[in-house]
């Protein structure tokens, strides 16, 4: 099977062959994936990081062999924005986005769980988007993974899947910073996840990603002064 990675800031990852379709999620500068099906300018995709499909813009990779994508030493773009030089010339990462031979400064503690919200606030006010994975727009479960990832953490894309992962805390006040809160709609069907500063804040993607108060009910938005989202459980995921 061909592999490709991404060779522009960020790709938008479509469910259909169109660029008029849903964009699923989203491709990083770097990141690898499995080549599944060309068709005329597009092509279906598997992404190495989280196994996601999807159908995207040829143009916006580039092949590689398998042996020199085995070989290929990678370094994690961990600040929020860095300049890199590409072949093309000069391009913009986002955080998340995986470089070759550069040394990449980090700002990093010894605790896990300080460095995970450290990551996560530096999405304040970060536009949502829709299936987003980057600092140009980002949806709410994109948001986790990626600062999970950044932080050395793999987790799936999806909120149901992420939700199907971790230990379920019997109380709320048991939340410690870095644990992912999700919330579920009326048919009790997962639709959203945070990610828990401590026991009574979380930091979540929401027309903005934004801090919000938590209780046992769920997110209480002051500005609107009511619950936004019903509580489902907070997991520990570390």
């Amino acid at each position: 099977m061909n592999k490709a990675i991404c060779c522009v800031s960020v790709a938008p990852i479509r469910a259909e062959s169109s660029d008029k379709a849903e964009i699923v999620t989203q491709l990083l500068f770097g990141e690898s994936v499995a080549v599944l099906e060309v068709k005329s300018n597009w092509t279906k995709i598997k992404m190495d990081f989280d196994g996601y499909e999807g159908w995207m813009d040829t143009k916006q990779i580039s092949e590689i062999s398998v042996a020199d994508l085995q070989n290929r030493k990678v370094n994690l773009i961990t600040e929020n924005f860095q300049s890199h030089i590409s072949d093309e010339g000069k391009i913009l990462l986002s955080i998340g986005s995986e470089v070759s031979f550069e040394t990449i400064s980090t700002k990093k503690s010894e605790d896990l769980r300080t460095n995970i919200i450290t990551t996560a606030k530096e999405f304040l006010n970060v536009p949502y988007l829709w299936g987003g994975k980057s600092f140009f727009g980002i949806d709410c479960s994109g948001f986790t993974q990626l600062v999970y990832k950044v932080n050395g953490k793999k987790i799936p894309r999806d909120t149901y899947q992420q939700g199907e992962l971790g230990k379920v805390l019997d109380f709320v006040e048991e939340s410690e910073a870095g644990d992912l809160a999700f919330f579920e709609n009326s048919e009790g069907r997962i639709i959203h996840v945070g990610i828990m500063l401590n026991s009574h804040q979380i930091i979540h993607a929401h027309g903005k990603v934004r801090i919000d108060e938590l209780d046992s009910t769920g997110i209480f938005n002051k500005e609107k002064n009511t619950h936004t989202h019903k509580l489902r459980f907070v997991k520990n995921m570390l």
